[in-house]
C-alpha cells in the first residue's frame, strides 16, 4: 500500500510540474496579442490615413475640373466677345458710305486689335487660374500621399516595438 501512495503522490507531482510549463507560455501569449493588437491597430491607421488620401485626391480632381469648366466657359464667352465686336465692325465698314470707307475701316481694325487684345488678356488670366488650380491640386495630392506614407511608417515603427518587447 505504501508503494500505492507513493506512486500516487508522485503522479500528483509530476502533474503539477507539467500544470507549470504552459504558465510560461502565456507570457508569450500575452506579448503575441500585444503584437496582434498593434497590427491591427496599424492596419486602421493606414486605411484611415488612405481613405483621407482618397478623399483628397478626389477633392483636388473636383477641384481642376470646376475650375476647367469654369476656364472654358470664360474663353468661350470672350471668343463670343470677340466674334460679335468683329461682326460690329464690319457691319459698320460694310454701311459707311464711299468716301467714309477708309475711315471705317480704320476704326474697325483698331476696334478688332482691341477686341483681340482683351479677349487674349481674360484668355491669359484664365489659363493662369485653372494652371495655378492645377498645381495647387497636385499639392494636395502629394501631401496626401506623404501624411499616408508617414502613417504607414509610423504603423510598422508601432509594430516593431510591440515585437521588440517579446
Amino acid at each position: 500500500m505504501n508503494k500505492l501512495i507513493a506512486t500516487l503522490i508522485g503522479a500528483m507531482l509530476a502533474t503539477a510540474a507539467v500544470a507549470q510549463t504552459p504558465a510560461q507560455t502565456t507570457t508569450t501569449t500575452t506579448a503575441d496579442n500585444a503584437v496582434v493588437k498593434a497590427e491591427a491597430k496599424a492596419e486602421k491607421s493606414v486605411a484611415k490615413a488612405e481613405s483621407k488620401e482618397m478623399k483628397a485626391d478626389a477633392d483636388a480632381d473636383n477641384k481642376v475640373a470646376k475650375a476647367q469648366a469654369k476656364h472654358d466657359k470664360t474663353t468661350a464667352k470672350a471668343h463670343k466677345k470677340l466674334v460679335k465686336k468683329a461682326a460690329d465692325a464690319n457691319e459698320k465698314v460694310a454701311k459707311a458710305d464711299p468716301e467714309d470707307k477708309a475711315k471705317a475701316m480704320a476704326k474697325a481694325e483698331d476696334k478688332m486689335a482691341d477686341a483681340n487684345q482683351s479677349a487674349q488678356k481674360t484668355a491669359i488670366n484664365a489659363d493662369k487660374k485653372l494652371i495655378k488650380t492645377s498645381v495647387d491640386a497636385a499639392a494636395d495630392k502629394a501631401k496626401a500621399a506623404t501624411k499616408t506614407e508617414e502613417a504607414k511608417a509610423e504603423a510598422a515603427a508601432d509594430v516593431h516595438k510591440a515585437a521588440a518587447k517579446n
